[in-house]
């Protein structure tokens, strides 16, 4: 069984600042006839529509209507809304809902016609949902109809509830029709409001963007290395770095404890979930970028920093020995029109705690979300996730290729943010002291969800520590029983030989041994967190108000745009 739950949280945000509804062609070449079999598509890419730095969304033709939908590498399932009457579909005569931290997503399982980047998919099932009142906004004034999920089939829950190949992904039955094609997708993310940015938002299936053919040269970090739990389903995660893993805005690095309970020591578990607006990081991590900031707040509603739009902050993050900046415009974002008490204008701090976005059992630490892939031209490879493949068997793997430059970055934070007028080494823009830092507070909430995952977390040191009691107070009865055998047997031939003669011929037969039969425990299949189920008679399978975020936890309050 598979989690009920995607990796992915919606969380919508009132964007005040620019309209919705960004429309956008994608041109596909359907094939002709009446073909069982995928159309391969020419050498091109699909441009990723950006609305405010929020949302990435491109078109899918599903019963041939043109729908907008999310691009979600932290989930696996396509769920659309048809906006007006919905076309002629087949239902498969199964239903099921797909939760989210705010809203769900429930429907009849259905299938139809596909088509995406000049593929055609036959009868790809998909959740029809026809009620949306569970979401906080209105979908049709957001400017998506639906989610695409690009995580791996094995988080499919269409796909269990179908208990077939019929169920699978779209991406996994692209890719099962040509076994000798690259199983991988890649995709750039553009920035809003950045005057550097040289590129808009493209989205491949085996094949590199123009001009990034070089990040097949970048380090292959292997997906399933970091599958610390046992039976965890697969997530695109990674470790970071041990040496400057995550350099805060003081160049020093940040250490704090992994959650992880099979974590290397110093090093963070970070999954890449492209339905997160905002990234999700240990709330010691984010009180370390924002938190001595002068002027920072922590807004407990809302469950983010907010400081003044003008702190130029440098971070980092390591992956594979490769340094990831971070552009100062995403670490800082004013794209949502927050004002404080006297009515000025503040920005997010797009790093926000993990508040509802727990990893329940310590299966991650960090989602990274927008605010980090737009930093990167990203690679993602399917490998030997898809039955079959004979060009490539080798485990799934991430490659990324910075997009980013520190000096350039800094360039154009001064240029939006300063007025051209580069003011970053005045007082008021210099941290405070470490002594000084302010730490943001811990909600009710979260002391209890953090209370329950340390005491999961511990469920194989209980469950080995009552075995080896039990193990231990059998044993001890049992010798003591052999013991008590042992002496009355003795006692009983010793009396008998005092009364009656025995027959020299006769054998003493002197107490068999008992086998100590101890069951075989060797196997503890330990339900993993995010999103996988129990194997064994472990507590229910805590889902957390997040997707992790996990909503299998899913992303937590900060904001998913899915």
């Amino acid at each position: 069984m598979h989690s009920l739950i995607p990796l992915s949280l919606l969380l919508f945000l009132p964007l005040q600042s620019y309209a919705f509804g960004v429309h956008f062609e994608v041109r596909v070449t359907h094939p002709s006839g009446n073909h069982a079999r995928l159309s391969k598509r020419a050498n091109a890419t699909i441009p990723i529509s950006n609305t405010g730095n929020a949302q990435y969304v491109a078109n899918i033709t599903l019963g041939g209507v043109q729908l907008p939908v999310l691009l979600d590498t932290g989930s696996s399932d396509l769920w659309v809304h048809f906006p007006g009457t919905p076309p002629s579909t087949k239902d498969t005569g199964k239903a099921t809902t797909l939760a989210y931290a705010v809203g769900k997503a429930h429907g009849d399982i259905n299938t139809a016609v596909l088509q995406f980047d000049n593929y055609t998919v036959q009868d790809q099932a998909f959740l029809m949902v026809t009620d949306t009142s569970t979401f906080t906004t209105d979908l049709s004034t957001q400017g998506f109809s639906g989610l695409l999920g690009l995580g791996p089939n094995e988080g499919s829950v269409i796909r269990d509830q179908i208990d077939s190949s019929a169920g699978d992904s779209m991406l996994t039955r692209i890719f099962s029709e040509d076994l000798t094609s690259q199983n991988y997708i890649s995709f750039l993310l553009d920035r809003k409001g950045d005057p550097g940015d040289a590129f808009t938002g493209q989205f491949t299936i085996s094949q590199l963007v123009p001009g990034f053919e070089n990040i097949t040269s970048m380090p292959k970090l292997d997906v399933k290395e970091v599958n610390l739990l046992l039976n965890a389903n697969q997530h695109w995660q990674a470790l970071t770095d041990k040496s400057n893993g995550l350099v805060g805005p003081d160049g020093q690095q940040i250490t704090v404890p992994s959650l992880v309970l099979k974590a290397p020591k110093g090093q963070f578990v970070a999954v890449f979930d492209s339905g997160f607006t905002f990234s999700q990081v240990p709330r010691a991590v984010s009180d370390q970028i924002y938190g001595r900031v002068k002027g920072a707040i922590y807004d407990s509603t809302n469950e983010w920093w907010t400081v003044p739009c003008g702190q130029y902050l440098n971070i980092s993050f390591s992956f594979g020995g490769q340094i990831y900046p971070i552009h100062p415009l995403d670490t800082v974002d004013d794209n949502f029109n927050q004002f404080d008490a006297t009515g000025n204008k503040v920005c997010i701090g797009t790093f926000q705690p993990i508040t509802s976005a727990f990893s329940m059992f310590g299966q991650y630490d960090m989602i990274l979300g927008m605010s980090f892939l737009r930093n990167t031209y990203t690679l993602l490879d399917f490998g030997n996730w898809i039955d079959g493949s004979s060009s490539n068997q080798d485990n799934p793997y991430i490659q990324l290729a910075s997009v980013t430059s520190s000096s350039s970055a800094r360039d154009d934070f001064i240029k939006v943010r300063l007025g051209g007028v580069d003011t970053t080494s005045d007082p008021q823009w210099q941290l405070l002291p470490s002594s000084q830092m302010q730490h943001s507070p811990i909600s009710a909430a979260e002391k209890k969800k953090m209370y329950q995952e340390a005491v999961l977390s511990k469920w194989p040191y209980i469950l080995a520590g009552c075995l080896i009691i039990v193990l231990g107070s059998v044993g001890w009865c049992v010798w003591r029983c052999c013991c008590r055998g042992k002496r009355r047997g003795s006692k009983k031939n010793k009396n008998k030989g005092m009364f009656t003669q025995e027959p020299e011929s006769e054998a003493y037969l002197p107490l068999e041994e008992p086998h100590h039969r101890v069951g075989s425990h060797s196997s503890l299949a330990l339900g993993q967190g995010m999103n996988s189920p129990y194997s064994m008679a472990a507590p229910p399978s805590v889902h957390h108000s997040q997707h992790p975020s996990y909503g299998s936890g899913g992303g937590g309050p900060g904001y998913r745009g899915y």
